[in-house]
């Protein structure tokens, strides 16, 4: 038996057994192309994929977020994010929304999951995509670089065509991040090439960073916590402001029940000092 054969069947394991949650694990390798799926190895990640695979197993998904932490702090039961969780509930309640993020993921990991059982047979009216800031990272990118992580957005909107062909599928422009400001042209290139993946039916793009930060890039207060990279609640009620009339024109006014599967939290559940 191999070791990553026997690592994913432990994981597997403890969280059939209800195991207690640990913290959210940066990625131990990188893939050559941001395009190309890789599959996190750390136990958690394994733990969480799983549990995301029972949530889209549930159904009764009309709206299914995927990203990464930025995405998954908003609608997940941690504790110390109870107020984004009361505010996903407050906006997105009867639209029957569903969140897949995970903290720590590149774009790579993101299209591993996608692949890998977490939208199978889900068939979601709207799919939200927001990935790619822990690509970019904190060191500005040459033109080699914006052209992996364009082609990695790409694969992860191809891989959401795939499996829910149905579904519009809403590409969100990267947030600025102001721990390194060097990064803000880097971005901006990305997001246009995202711009471009758009044909304003199937596909729409959704850039709310002119209410995020100036034209420079420095992000206004308030809008990011002390890490100068994680929303503040206040800037995900931007964001969902965005994303509620396209909602409403895509599925109507949000009903008054919700058939989502209830939103889940870290499988670990320990507190982390890493920024995930």
């Amino acid at each position: 038996m191999n070791a990553r054969f026997l690592i994913s069947t432990l994981a597997a394991l403890a969280f059939s057994c209800g195991a207690a949650p640990q913290p959210e694990s940066v990625p131990g390798s990188r893939s050559r192309s941001a395009a190309h799926p890789e599959q996190r190895q750390d136990a958690n990640s394994l733990l969480a994929h799983q549990q995301l695979i029972q949530k889209a197993r549930q159904g009764g998904i009309d709206v299914y977020f995927v990203g990464d932490s930025i995405t998954r702090r908003w609608g997940a039961t941690d504790p110390q994010y109870r107020l984004l969780l009361e505010n996903w509930k407050t906006n997105f309640f009867g639209w029957n929304a569903a969140n897949f993020g995970w903290g720590a993921d590149r774009i790579e990991n993101i299209l591993w999951r996608l692949q890998n059982g977490e939208l199978d047979g889900v068939n979601p009216k709207v799919i939200v995509v927001l990935a790619g800031i822990n690509n970019v990272g904190a060191v500005p990118g040459d033109a080699k670089k914006v052209d992996d992580i364009s082609q990695g957005l790409k694969a992860i909107l191809d891989a959401c065509q795939a499996r829910a062909s149905n579904a519009t599928v809403i590409m969100t422009a990267i947030f600025p991040r102001n721990d390194s400001l060097a990064v803000i042209p880097t971005i901006n290139q990305i997001n246009q090439n995202i711009a471009r993946m758009a044909d304003g039916k199937q596909v729409r793009y959704l850039d709310i960073n002119d209410k995020l930060a100036d034209k420079e890039g420095r992000l206004f207060p308030g809008m990011m916590n002390r890490d100068q990279l994680h929303p503040t609640l206040k800037a995900y009620q931007i964001w969902a402001d965005a994303l509620k009339p396209i909602l409403t024109e895509l599925l109507g006014p949000p009903a008054k029940t919700d058939h989502a599967p209830p939103p889940t939290g870290d499988p670990s559940a320990k507190p982390s000092s890493q920024a995930q």
